[in-house]
């Protein structure tokens, strides 16, 4: 049975996302236009009442405080929608917000969590069990601190009766797939008219497409043997064994990688390993050793060189000066998730990260890296409005 929703509630988080809020938003304005009515309304709330800045320094004000949101939507269960619109930045704890929201899960209300919005649905426990679309620059972290959690790299994911997106244009997707729930193909088709919206992700479809393809879709084989990579980051797999798969040759397959995406598969998979790796120094307190364990690699010698000639610096050097690292003892993840089998991703998780005094990194940083950039271009760039179906 279909449910009509008439009012999105839009939290937003200090340093939100105003591309992610902004698309969303204008999914339904179209709605309206459209249906040339009102069947979607919408306000803006904040944790304290006050106008939120942006990520990009512009401040939206808030129609209403977090409190007085509650007491507002308490006659309205059934009828309305919660959104935690959230940034880049990944987002702290609010108790008040966690109670709200384990409030809305018993009642069965239906939550939206837009980029780093679904940390706090994370936070709050509502999503342990459930898939969670995560950004893939989010994602170690992610993982380390809610293991729990189905994280994947989709650009959304929808479970029953919550909704997560990595941010983005994915939160245009995301909304889409809502209105086109409430009333159906041919209202939606109006929609991505009117929006110039020539495809539109699925739930569960994959954030990023391989760079230097040559066509808009790469080849079915290279996603295949890609999503086996991320899914075996921490245990790496030969590469025979990962073209036995999708019965083709090896030759054949390195043929493709070479075409689609201008390099070799074990090249590839070396620096779709670094790249979780220098995720990890720059987001996580897990030390170098166990940071090159969880990406597969032999021994913190091996990662240091390998790390150092494809970034131009050591990994201890690429360490932000202001993040706090852990002292000896905790135990490393493997971060093998999965975008299409989070559920053998979980399995993967070693153990929990014990509890460790913190102490301030004394290394000094590198000057590339100082600032948080990386040397190299991504291996992988959104997908933007290609239509990537599973």
């Amino acid at each position: 049975m279909q449910v009509s929703f008439s009012t999105f509630n839009f939290i937003l988080l200090p340093d939100f996302s105003l591309q992610s809020f902004s698309a969303a938003v204008e999914v339904l304005r179209l709605a309206n236009e459209v249906a040339g009515h009102v069947v979607y309304e919408w306000r803006a709330l904040s944790l304290d009442g006050q106008p939120v800045l942006s990520s990009c320094q512009h401040a939206v004000s808030a129609d209403c405080s977090l409190r007085d949101g509650r007491d507002y939507l308490r006659p309205m269960e059934g009828r309305s929608v919660i959104a935690i619109c959230g940034g880049g930045n990944f987002a702290r704890q609010d108790v008040n917000l966690g109670v709200w929201l384990r409030e809305c899960c018993k009642r069965g209300d239906t939550v939206v969590g837009i980029a780093s919005g679904s940390v706090m649905l994370a936070q709050s426990g509502c999503l342990d069990g459930r898939r969670c679309a995560v950004h893939w620059e989010h994602f170690p972290i992610f993982v380390e601190k809610f293991p729990l959690v189905l994280a994947t790299q989709a650009g959304f994911e929808e479970e029953g009766q919550f909704y997560t997106c990595c941010g983005g244009n994915a939160s245009f997707d995301m909304f889409l797939h809502l209105v086109r729930r409430d009333h159906g193909e041919k209202f939606f088709n109006r929609i991505c008219e009117k929006a110039i919206a020539h495809g539109v992700r699925a739930p569960g479809a994959r954030q990023r497409i391989p760079l230097h393809s040559q066509a808009n879709r790469n080849h079915w084989a290279v996603l295949s043997v890609i999503d086996q990579m991320e899914a075996n980051v921490g245990q790496p797999l030969q590469v025979d064994a990962l073209v036995a798969r999708t019965g083709m040759s090896r030759r054949q397959i390195e043929r493709l990688f070479e075409r689609e995406v201008g390099r070799s598969p074990n090249r590839y998979y070396l620096e779709l390993r670094l790249e979780r790796a220098h995720l990890l120094l720059k987001t996580s307190h897990l030390q170098i050793i166990e940071i090159a364990i969880t990406c597969g690699f032999a021994s913190a010698s091996h990662f240091s060189n390998v790390y150092q000639q494809v970034y131009g610096c050591k990994p201890s050097q690429c360490r932000d000066l202001r993040k706090p690292v852990p002292e000896r003892g905790m135990r490393p993840f493997a971060l093998g998730y999965n975008s299409r089998s989070p559920r053998q991703g979980v399995a993967n998780v070693f153990e929990t990260v014990k509890a460790a005094r913190l102490s301030i990194a004394a290394t000094a940083g590198c000057p590339k890296c100082k600032s948080g950039s990386q040397q190299l271009e991504p291996l992988s760039k959104p997908i933007g409005r290609l239509a990537f179906f599973r």
